[in-house]
């Protein structure tokens, strides 16, 4: 990713500072908000602080499909219909891609959002190709593809329907409840093997999740979330992630346990992540927060990163290493076969299905029999 791949329509805005979510926890009720959901919070809920209001820029992007080459990553294939994610997450390992576009990975990524208003015609276009090989798509990884601004632009709608009429597998990880809006289309798919969904949830703390995940749905909205996608027919899981020792790590099985209540059959975790630019945001907000906990919090992370705030390597960067590390995979272990989940086998969607839409120009297929 670099600057040539964005046409900005204006010039592109000056970075600004500031630790992100420590600092944006009323931007979800802006004077202007566009309207008003069910997420499962409330007005009272709100800090006193300004608002920090979200500015959205067109991106003409010049393609939408990313490859992945990662070992330690259960997908080769990935769409983000969006740069930067309002949701506003402390611990988000997305966040320095903000830098690439010269702006901050604090604020800046959750405020200022590009929106990449030609997704569905690119998607359209790559799957039109004669060497294009289908398989599944993974749908919002380094941004979420329901956050708050799709209401009003509905670009991860029309990407869906481009999946759907196409016979197109893919798999959508989300925090929002604005995934229900799309079951409509993600019901037939789901029946015909074509999808599977997972909502992230890393605590049942609503207190936690407010500073923590600040624009994204409430810990208890998720789970009916879960439970809606779920007696649809949509096949979904739970991703636990991240796990923060001391703070989120201390709710893991009840995690897991409320999910597979509300009708999970599946779950992942992820060990918190801080690369590069999160380090230091991540550390504002866990003294901001946890001021008596914050150098416990820190030294256990170093315990299982091999001294250092993170280990980017391939084998440890997903898991950790090291005996708490052991512990907690134990912990999920024991847990998951406790609960039934994981029985079933993850992942296998159907790609037979997939219908190759005629590129524009070409000849009608039913003309040539005459």
């Amino acid at each position: 990713m670099d600057d040539s791949d964005v046409e900005f329509p204006i010039a592109p805005p000056a970075p600004r500072k500031g630790r992100g979510a420590v600092s944006n926890l009323q931007g979800r009720y802006e004077v202007d908000q566009r309207e008003a959901v069910d997420d499962g919070w409330t007005t009272e809920q709100a800090d006193e602080a300004p608002p920090l209001r979200t500015e959205v820029f067109e991106e003409h992007a010049k393609s939408i499909l990313t490859r992945n080459a990662s070992p330690d990553v259960p997908f080769n294939v990935s769409l983000n219909p969006y740069r930067g994610c309002e949701h506003g997450c402390i611990y988000c390992f997305a966040r320095p891609t903000h830098s690439y576009l010269g702006l901050s990975p604090g604020l800046d990524f959750e405020s200022r959002i590009y929106a990449k208003v030609n997704a569905a015609e690119l998607l359209e276009r790559e799957l039109s190709k004669k060497n294009y090989v289908p398989e599944s798509i993974a749908l919002g990884v380094n941004t979420d593809a329901y956050q708050p601004i799709e209401r009003e632009l509905k670009i991860t709608r029309r990407v869906i329907e481009v999946l759907h009429d196409r016979g197109h597998p893919f798999a959508a990880i989300t925090k929002s409840s604005l995934i229900e809006r799309d079951l409509d289309l993600l019901a037939p798919m789901a029946a015909r093997g074509l999808v599977m969904a997972a909502v992230t949830v890393t605590t049942l703390d609503a207190a936690i999740a407010r500073t923590l995940e600040p624009r994204a749905a409430a810990p208890a909205r998720r789970l009916r979330t879960i439970r809606a996608l779920s007696e649809a027919g949509v096949p979904v899981g739970v991703s636990i992630a991240p796990v923060i020792p001391f703070v989120t790590e201390p709710d893991f099985e009840r995690v897991l346990e409320a999910c597979a209540q509300a009708g999970a059959t599946s779950a992942s975790y992820i060990v918190l992540r801080l690369p590069w630019e999160v380090a230091p945001l991540f550390k504002d907000w866990l003294t901001a927060h946890f001021p008596q906990r914050a150098e416990r919090v820190m030294a256990r992370i170093h315990d299982m990163r091999g001294g250092k705030d993170y280990d980017s390597s391939f084998a440890h960067r997903m898991k950790g290493e090291g005996t708490w590390a052991q512990l907690l995979k134990q912990r999920f272990v024991k847990a998951t076969k406790r609960l039934g989940l994981n029985e079933r086998q993850r992942g296998i969607l159907d790609m037979s299905q997939f219908r190759r839409p005629q590129p524009p120009g070409a000849p009608d297929r039913q003309l040539t029999l005459f």
